[in-house]
């Protein structure tokens, strides 16, 4: 034991307290026997640290200032929010529009009907909506590709059997997959209301080509699609009055569900986490003050034993 302790002590992990001899030392965890080259070393890493985020930080926001484009407003979204989930008549709604409206033009490759379930629709109602399209599917014994009525597990249909075929429907330009659309373009849903309720006529100076339209908050301002929503573009199930705005409410609440389906179950096992954590910090604390208050101000002595 005591060569023990008097290997820790020339370690320096152990630093004499000076009461009652040099050989008496203490647990020392403090920032003063740092060098103060150590010391000078993590200043300047912290302040280069900070200036480069603040760099980067200003450079984002120059560039977001310095584009054509308009910034979209912020609206008041029902899941907007930590503690928030989505408004699931809005969804459903909003699938109700993107059946209708946006099925013709765009894809959703990464959303399957079994995703419906208990989210938008009943588990019978999700195996009709599936059941109306028909899935190409095989081949079958003899080799032979087929089509057949759709099931849960089969994902939304393409409009189009290939990216050509898409661009030449739609004068050379292809309509993007609607699955990630609202987390892959900034904004999100705010952007994609803005982008769907903003078409104008050009400005003066501005010069369409054939098959384009102006809206300022598409990048550049020249777009290629349409305006798709207009009042009673689609029909409610639920008898919600059809206007433009309330179309592109529904339908961009409904992307942004298809970009994070997980979300309500996610920020559900965020307040659950919250709660177990406070009371662990609780339990935390009180051993911290109560059970390890010994340990902290425990000091290790070497007495050696007199040769007398």
């Amino acid at each position: 034991m005591a060569a023990a302790v008097g290997r820790i002590c020339g370690a320096r992990l152990l630093k004499n307290t000076g009461i009652v001899g040099p050989q008496v030392c203490q647990l020392s965890t403090s920032t003063q026997g740092w060098t103060r080259n150590r010391k000078l070393l993590l200043s300047t890493l912290g302040a280069v640290g900070g200036g480069v985020g603040a760099l980067l930080f200003a450079l984002e926001q120059s560039v977001q200032a310095s584009g054509n484009e308009a910034h979209p407003p912020h609206q008041p979204w029902s899941h907007d929010g930590w503690f928030k989930a989505f408004d699931h008549a809005s969804v459903r709604r909003g699938y109700e529009v993107y059946k209708q409206v946006c099925k013709a033009c765009h894809s959703m490759q990464y959303i399957a009907f079994r995703n419906l379930v208990n989210v938008t629709h009943t588990e019978e109602e999700a195996k009709a909506e599936a059941a109306e399209v028909m899935i190409k599917d095989g081949p079958d014994e003899e080799g032979n590709y087929f089509e057949r009525p759709g099931k849960l597990s089969d994902y939304f249909p393409s409009p189009y059997p290939n990216e050509n075929a898409a661009r030449a429907a739609n004068n050379g330009a292809y309509p993007p997959d609607l699955s990630l659309i609202c987390s892959g373009r900034k904004g999100g849903e705010d952007y994609l209301f803005a982008l769907l309720t903003g078409y104008m006529d050009p400005p003066a100076g501005v010069v369409l080509r054939d098959g384009q339209h102006y809206n300022p908050y598409f990048p550049g301002g020249a777009i290629s699609m349409a305006q798709a929503l207009y009042d009673e573009a689609a029909e409610y199930t639920d008898g919600t009055a059809p206007t433009a705005s309330q179309l592109a409410k529904d339908v961009s609440a409904f992307l942004r569900w298809c970009s994070e389906p997980e979300l309500d179950e996610r920020r559900l096992m965020t307040i659950k986490a919250l709660g177990m954590f406070s009371m662990l910090a609780a339990v935390v604390y009180y051993f911290k003050r109560h059970k390890w208050s010994t340990l902290k101000s425990r000091k290790l002595a070497y007495k050696p034993v007199s040769k007398k």
